[in-house]
């Protein structure tokens, strides 16, 4: 039969003093183990967080040079239409690709 456990704010002293000894030990690594390369890659993945979504093979940062101008309308335009203003510039890369191919 499995042992029912209170919640610690019901608990007596006496009772809280019984579940809580365990944390009176300090930490010892000799206890612990090795983390296999399986749940090294798995905290390296969680510690990266969710970042962006890999579109197509994957975006790559570049550096661009725009006179001031022409980033302010830029940034107006992509805050407009709700992008951001490496997607506008990206859609306008695409649709002068899509011209020069044709």
């Amino acid at each position: 039969m499995k042992k029912t456990v209170k919640h610690f704010e019901e608990m007596s002293a006496r009772e809280l003093a019984e579940a809580t000894r365990e944390f009176e030990e300090p930490f010892s690594f000799e206890k612990g183990r090795r983390m296999s390369a399986a749940e090294r890659a798995e905290e390296r993945k969680l510690r990266r967080g969710p970042g962006r979504p890999k579109v197509g093979c994957g975006a790559r940062k570049i550096s661009v040079s725009l006179e001031g101008d022409i980033l302010k309308r830029a940034d107006a335009m992509a805050k407009k239409r709700g992008m951001k203003r490496s997607e506008l510039i990206a859609r306008f890369v695409m649709a002068g690709l899509r011209i020069k191919s044709a």
